[in-house]
């Protein structure tokens, strides 16, 4: 099963040695997930500040600049990965350098049957067709 790590850190001031160090910590984060074959995709996100909301209310787009919600915390990204089940998930979301100081929130993604988005896993269990 496919699941998202859902990147959530509060904004601060830093150094930019301070983000060099978190980078590389994302980077060996990003590695290991690459080498256990667990990685599936993930982006990191601009700040929030850069971000603009879009409502559609009576027939209108509505559009303002900024977040949807005001929170402390700022999503920032994500990555993609499949494990067997939600522990496996959650072991890989402790390993992510945001947990130390913010939050991952791990969701399980809604496999649609049918739509050819189907995980990894779910795909070798369906026959191959033999070309004829």
């Amino acid at each position: 099963m496919r699941y998202a790590l859902l990147i959530y850190v509060e904004p601060r001031e830093s150094t930019p040695e301070e983000d060099a160090e978190v980078m590389t910590a994302y980077n060996a984060f990003t590695s290991e997930a690459v080498e256990a074959d667990v990685m599936r995709g993930g982006e990191a996100l601009e700040d929030a500040k850069t971000a603009t909301t879009v409502r559609v209310r009576n027939g209108q787009t509505l559009v303002t600049d900024g977040p949807f919600a005001e929170t402390k915390e700022e999503f920032g990204g994500y990555y993609l990965v499949e494990a067997p089940n939600l522990d496996e998930a959650i072991k890989w979301a402790a390993k992510i350098p945001g947990a130390l100081r913010g939050s991952i929130e791990v969701r399980p993604v809604w496999e649609i049957p049918g739509s050819g988005l189907d995980s990894d896993a779910e795909k070798a269990e369906q026959p191959v067709m033999a070309a004829g």
